[in-house]
């Protein structure tokens, strides 16, 4: 009878002191909460994915997804989201499945894990580029960073979330754009909007120059906000304007790129919700839950239910 009851406290002590991981959840601690800029198409995706209405008061604003990294980490309650091209275990972060989905490339390709978001891209209206060859030379850059395997390993090898296997060579595309085949060192390719993009967008371009006439190439990327601004919008043809303007979300309705030449997808991107990796507990959110941590009704680790 004895060793009977020192198994059964045995029991309600574990059971009473682990959640998930098995490790004591920090459910006396405040959460504190980080976001991201105003301007930030990240921030823009996470809410408007899990229908947050309004931000909590109490939370911190950081200015990239590095700041948004090291503030979390070295945060014991804190709760944030990054990219999924960030390294986790170097910034001691554990990274949240979404709804129970682990956030991956597969994940992301196969359509479950909702937590996600496009680059975008949406191009000045036919005949608005100042020149024909620039219109030709911008329709044969995107063809590459769209549809061509050597575009999409360019971009999958800078972080973006693409399916290679589903390219063409660029030998079999570039037959349709003879523009590459003479000198354009004359025309100048400019680009705008998200910052999340360029990244991808660089190392694309950079691949691509050697092989479309070593055209030369001018970003101004501040914001998915000032992606379709500057091609269809009201700086269309002021000193910012550009080319090709790309935003880390879907355009918004407003937004309208039906007026360009070319718009749409050219790779996703996960958004992954962070904890330290010092809070094992937190392993799995849903977005019922995340809006209740982001809208400060959650204020320790014990009120989410």
């Amino acid at each position: 009878m004895k060793r009977l009851l020192s198994g059964l406290v045995a029991l309600l002590v574990l059971v009473g002191c682990s959640a998930g991981g098995g490790e004591t959840k920090p459910t006396d601690n405040e959460i504190k909460v980080y976001t991201r800029d105003g301007s930030s198409g990240t921030r823009e995706a996470f809410e408007s994915i899990i229908k947050l209405e309004a931000l909590t008061s109490n939370s911190a604003e950081t200015s990239s997804n590095g700041d948004m990294a090291n503030q979390v980490s070295a945060s014991p309650a804190g709760i944030g989201y990054v990219s999924l091209t960030t390294d986790f275990a170097a910034n001691k972060l554990t990274p949240v499945s979404y709804e129970g989905v682990v956030p991956s490339v597969a994940t992301v390709n196969d359509g479950t894990y909702k937590l996600a978001r496009p680059f975008s891209y949406v191009t000045r209206a036919a005949g608005d580029f100042g020149s024909e060859d620039k219109e030709a030379l911008v329709v044969a850059f995107l063809d590459y960073l769209v549809n061509s395997t050597e575009g999409r390993q360019i971009v999958l090898a800078a972080g973006g979330i693409v399916d290679v296997e589903q390219g063409k060579p660029w030998a079999e595309l570039k037959v349709n754009h003879p523009i590459v085949e003479q000198d354009n060192s004359a025309i100048v390719l400019k680009t705008g909007g998200s910052t999340s993009v360029e990244k991808t967008l660089t190392a694309a371009i950079e691949s691509f120059i050697p092989m479309a006439g070593n055209f030369k190439y001018e970003p101004n990327h501040t914001g998915s906000g000032d992606g379709f601004k500057r091609v269809l919008g009201g700086e269309k043809d002021g000193a910012n304007a550009i080319d090709i303007g790309f935003a880390s979300r879907s355009f918004k309705s407003e937004e309208t790129v039906d007026a360009g030449l070319q718009s749409g997808v050219y790779a996703k991107d996960a958004v992954v919700v962070v904890v330290p990796e010092s809070n094992t507990s937190v392993t799995s959110l849903t977005a019922a839950q995340l809006v209740e941590i982001f809208s400060g009704k959650a204020k320790t680790w014990g009120d989410v239910k």
